[in-house]
């Protein structure tokens, strides 16, 4: 596995990185990558307690998130702010993307697979999911390295700027991630987002069984799943 200098993770909510690459972070942070998270919604709608509000789920949330991100090393959390429910992957929002791209210069992205709709036969895709996907996709090609796309960018000094793998999370994979020895700060991160948790006791296992593989030699180990592109 190449090594990024400089990556971004780019979803739709507050603990979407942890849960889908979440061990793929920390390993990259220990390794001295610079990691930026683009969070595309506030989250707003996470969560069955009549007594929240959406006002209140939104500032916990996001305080969450940058717990988790604390632990896992990560560089910066930007928040778009969008309403959790109501991703699309309009020009407008397009343009934002291009403009944190373009700012911060990652060459590996890290997004969700906007083809998923169904996960076997028991859930489906989140549609916030398959949006993130979308525009994140669209803003990495052609639209961030292109400079006849979002001009007015260059007025604020963000050039084009080419990124040069793009990982899917949430589809059908290509390539395992061993993540074997940041599995456990994983599930710390996961743990840091207390309003999407029902079962914080069982989680270990359940992270453990979700992401459980055997290697070419036998052995048990963790792995994070993705399709890799790489951009020409």
């Amino acid at each position: 596995m190449k090594i990024p200098q400089r990556a971004m993770v780019i979803v739709a909510h507050p603990d979407d990185p942890e849960f889908f690459c979440g061990g793929t972070v920390a390993l990259w942070c220990g390794a001295g990558t610079e990691v930026s998270y683009l969070i595309l919604t506030n989250g707003n709608k996470g969560s069955d307690d009549p007594t929240m509000t959406p006002e209140k789920l939104a500032t916990i949330r996001r305080r969450e998130q940058q717990a988790a991100a604390n632990l896992l090393g990560v560089k910066r959390v930007i928040y778009l702010d969008e309403p959790d429910g109501e991703l699309f992957p309009t020009l407008d929002l397009r343009k934002r993307v291009v403009t944190e791209i373009r700012r911060y210069q990652p060459e590996t992205v890290i997004t969700m697979d906007p083809t998923r709709y169904f996960y076997g036969n028991s859930y489906i895709n989140h549609a916030d999911h398959r949006a993130a996907g979308e525009v994140a996709i669209d803003a990495i090609f052609p639209a961030a390295r292109n400079l006849m796309y979002h001009p007015e960018l260059l007025a604020e000094g963000l050039k084009p700027h080419p990124v040069k793998e793009v990982y899917l999370a949430g589809g059908e994979p290509a390539t395992w991630i061993d993540i074997s020895e940041t599995i456990e700060i994983k599930i710390k991160a996961i743990l840091c987002h207390a309003t999407q948790i029902k079962e914080p006791e069982a989680l270990a296992e359940r992270v453990h069984s979700r992401h459980l593989a055997i290697d070419q030699y036998g052995r048990e180990v963790f792995n994070e799943q993705f399709r890799i592109m790489v951009i020409g």
